[in-house]
């Protein structure tokens, strides 16, 4: 008797680093993430899944200040935009099946640079599964839970319970540091181990990937509440 192998399905994952500024730690931080989901995915596979990642900086999209002649809500993408900046982004986020938002906290709200890349989109985004690393000297929750209220709100989009973990910059040294732009050390190098940076949140990151893998294994008319 053969036995037929189903090959997993391939998932794939938008790591998004939100902050715009010119110095900044975002994207290292963003490395961070990335780096704890995939170590867990190594002891902690998801059945039936092939999880891929892909980086996006959206300090490196250049995307000007929405200027589309239409509301992304009402177009099919992405032949139903005017610019090819959009149509290349919609395409972008279109091929991705979830996110994980790694976001500074700016005077207490999301980053702009962030908010109009999500703006410039709409069906793109809708119905996919997503959690929220935010980040700064209080921990950036009222960036959190502005950007889930965008999510999981305008966008219907799919969250989880609890779905942000906030990380606060544990002493006036790291936080000086992310002000410079410094490296945190927050990955190994060649050079240095890494720091004990968030040491004691990498659980909280690890548990939130998880919920959020509940929701990619769960067929869509059981995505109906969020994930405990």
């Amino acid at each position: 008797m053969t036995t037929t192998t189903i090959p997993p399905k391939t998932v794939r994952i938008g790591i998004i680093s939100g902050s715009t500024r010119v110095v900044r730690v975002g994207p290292q931080i963003a490395a961070f993430v990335r780096s704890l989901i995939e170590k867990d995915l190594k002891t902690s596979p998801v059945e039936g899944l092939q999880i891929e990642f892909e980086d996006i900086d959206v300090g490196s999209l250049n995307l000007p200040l929405f200027d589309e002649p239409i509301i992304p809500s009402h177009t099919d993408i992405p032949d139903g935009y005017t610019h090819e900046h959009t149509r290349t982004w919609s395409r972008r986020i279109s091929a991705l099946d979830a996110f994980v938002f790694v976001t500074s906290q700016h005077n207490w709200g999301v980053p702009a640079g962030l908010k109009n890349a999500i703006d410039y989109l709409y069906k793109e985004w809708k119905g996919k599964p997503y959690v929220v690393v935010s980040y700064g000297g209080h921990g950036g929750g009222h960036a959190a839970k502005a950007l889930e209220v965008i999510l999981g709100g305008g966008l219907k989009m799919r969250g989880v319970d609890g779905g942000a973990v906030n990380l606060s910059f544990p002493s006036c040294d790291v936080l000086h540091k992310s002000i410079r732009g410094d490296d945190l050390r927050l990955l190994p190098s060649a050079e240095a181990a890494a720091e004990e940076t968030w040491s004691d949140r990498t659980e909280d990151i690890v548990q939130l990937w998880r919920k959020m893998a509940v929701l990619l294994t769960t067929p869509v008319e059981e995505k109906q509440k969020p994930v405990a």
